[in-house]
């Protein structure tokens, strides 16, 4: 919820902006809810029962949506929901444009298999990605759940990544519950100045 309040301060109606992790479509609807029907949503995922269930969702509030197929090329800039079948670590291949926010949450689809989860690698670059796709002035909020079986792994990893961003180019914030290390914790980095 932090993340979501943190990226409402970032956009505005018409706006591009990317979940990269679809799930069951509740980060999707409240993008598009910011961004309204003149926006763009484009939306990531590796599974197919994900990206249906976030289609019913936000069709269900008045999004238009196009299904892109694994594989997909750069999409055009237009305004609706684009729901795209491949992996988050693709962005920089399927973006038309530059986010103003970017969000994910990492893990594993809720409901769905606990084994397939998001991994380190892939994670590790979608996160370069996003970064150098950001608009200047825009968030990347990332939500890191530590409880499940690599849980931990990724997020030393994501950890590492978020502290070695360069701070002439971004700033970077940490919000985690003190006493519950298995707590999920949360990472907002907002880009202020363009990468050299």
């Amino acid at each position: 919820m932090w993340g979501q309040e943190l990226l409402a301060e970032v956009v505005q109606a018409g706006d591009l902006v990317v979940d990269l992790t679809v799930g069951t479509g509740q980060d999707t609807l409240f993008l598009y809810q910011l961004v309204g029907a003149g926006g763009q949503v484009i939306g990531f995922d590796i599974q197919q029962p994900a990206l249906l269930a976030t289609s019913d969702r936000v069709t269900a509030a008045g999004a238009s949506v196009r299904l892109q197929p694994s594989g997909s090329n750069q999409l055009q800039r237009q305004p609706g929901i684009d729901l795209v079948l491949q992996s988050h670590a693709e962005i920089s291949h399927i973006l038309p444009a530059a986010p103003q926010a970017i969000i994910a949450n990492l893990g594993y689809l809720p409901g769905g298999d606990h084994e397939l989860v998001t991994q380190p690698e892939s994670t590790l670059r979608a996160l370069a990605q996003a970064t150098a796709l950001l608009a200047v002035g825009g968030r990347l909020t990332v939500v890191v759940y530590p409880g499940h079986p690599g849980g931990a792994e990724e997020g030393r990893v994501v950890t590492e990544f978020f502290t070695q961003l360069e701070d002439e180019n971004f700033h970077v914030i940490q919000l985690q519950v003190s006493n519950r290390p298995q707590a999920p914790f949360l990472f907002v980095a907002e880009k202020y100045n363009q990468e050299g």
